[in-house]
């Protein structure tokens, strides 16, 4: 395997951005073992960008610009919704006695976070394709396992965060202004994404 690949895989993993957001946001909110199944759903929503990209539908995002478009906006809306719930009283942030969201509500949000994201599918279409050889004999195999290798990084970055994060879980939550500083820095953060999202064009 390729060892630019690894190396430039790595970098575009451990650049934060909506995926670890999420993560960080879950182990903050819930520990550790929540913030290990926000990784494992964000990762699993890199599944369906990686298939379009490998079957080809990822170029219709790249020239159509009403595809584009919808799936951008559907992206913006849902962060902006997450934006909200964060600031809500009982948003992903805020620890108290109420149920725990289930490891099922943490994962369809995840996969959501990194589905409607249309950039995504659109690196996977430009970025995998470099490390390709021309005259590969088996070139949906080889784009398969990029894009595996690429999934198995982001889940071991993201959980590395989480690691991270769970850690400094309870200093943070014994200092309620903390918290609050902190749910409104991910609202803001949620916010930020959506706004850099809707100004996103096609490549």
């Amino acid at each position: 395997m390729r060892f630019d690949f690894l190396i430039t895989s790595l970098i575009v993993v451990v650049t934060p951005g909506i995926g670890v957001l999420f993560t960080l946001s879950a182990a903050i909110s819930r520990g550790l073992r929540a913030a290990a199944v926000a990784a494992f759903g964000c990762t699993l929503g890199i599944v369906p960008h990686a298939l379009a990209a490998i079957v080809g539908l990822a170029a219709v995002l790249n020239t159509s610009a009403v595809a584009f478009q919808t799936l951008k906006y559907l992206g913006v809306a849902y962060l902006l919704y997450i934006a909200w719930k964060t600031l809500r009283e009982h948003g992903s942030l805020t620890v108290d006695q109420a149920p725990a969201r289930s490891s099922w509500e943490v994962i369809r949000s995840a996969v959501l976070v990194n589905l409607l994201n249309p950039k995504l599918s659109l690196f996977f279409f430009a970025f995998l394709p470099q490390f390709m050889n021309p005259r590969d004999p088996h070139p949906v195999a080889t784009m398969t396992a990029l894009s595996a290798i690429f999934m198995v990084l982001t889940l071991a970055v993201f959980l590395g965060y989480g690691v991270v994060a769970a850690k400094v879980r309870d200093q943070v939550l014994s200092r309620p202004k903390v918290l609050a500083w902190i749910r409104r820095s991910f609202a803001l953060a949620f916010v930020g994404l959506a706004g850099k999202l809707a100004l996103a064009e096609r490549a």
